[in-house]
């Protein structure tokens, strides 16, 4: 399977408490939550709603999880009008969730990686199918992106700064070249992003 993410971002590249509640992720003083709620025309949905038929499996970061558990694992499809693909992905593909705490997870089809996590995700990686999915999941991305594990990058930037919150990429980190595969902006102004990388960036006089 290839490992693909699946991030929202704002344009200073916030990632916390972007989903539908303002209250979802207060760590650290946060309290500008929700501010992807609304955001994305409709061919938007459909992209984000597409993307996650693709997947034949998902990874997740403890925190993630929970919250998905906590929304998508505890709604019907009929509580999601215009989300069905994304709620029928969830609730019938294996899940993976990397964390040396979680011991007894709620939602259905998890499985806990708790131990030699690159030679765990490795393995998953070598299973045929198609995508092994990562959505949201900071952390875990950033992990995934230093041990060269990730095949793709996608980017959903919300046009708005924040000026606070969690950052995917930190102030102080390891470089990562990136190719653009594609790059889309919606009638809203939301960009959709996609990239693979490409090794370390070249600088000059290097």
């Amino acid at each position: 399977m290839k490992l693909t993410t699946m991030t929202q971002l704002t344009i200073d590249g916030v990632m916390q408490g972007n989903g539908g509640t303002s209250d979802e992720d207060r760590r650290n003083g946060f309290e500008r939550g929700g501010w992807a709620l609304g955001k994305g025309d409709d061919q938007t949905r459909a992209y984000i709603n597409q993307a996650y038929q693709r997947a034949d499996a998902f990874l997740f970061g403890r925190r993630t999880y929970e919250l998905f558990t906590a929304s998508w694992g505890s709604l019907t499809v009929q509580d999601v009008p215009g989300w069905e693909p994304v709620w029928r992905s969830l609730n019938t593909k294996p899940k993976y969730v990397a964390s040396t705490t979680l011991t007894d997870p709620a939602w259905s089809d998890t499985t806990v990686l708790s131990a030699d996590l690159v030679a765990a995700i490795a393995d998953l990686k070598a299973k045929p199918g198609g995508e092994l999915q990562v959505h949201g999941s900071g952390t875990l991305v950033r992990w995934l992106l230093e041990h060269d594990l990730v095949d793709e990058l996608t980017l959903l930037v919300v046009p708005v700064i924040l000026g606070q919150g969690a950052r995917l990429f930190p102030a102080d980190g390891p470089d990562l070249a990136l190719d653009l595969v594609q790059s889309r902006a919606d009638s809203k102004g939301v960009t959709i992003q996609v990239y693979r990388p490409a090794g370390r960036p070249q600088y000059a006089g290097g």
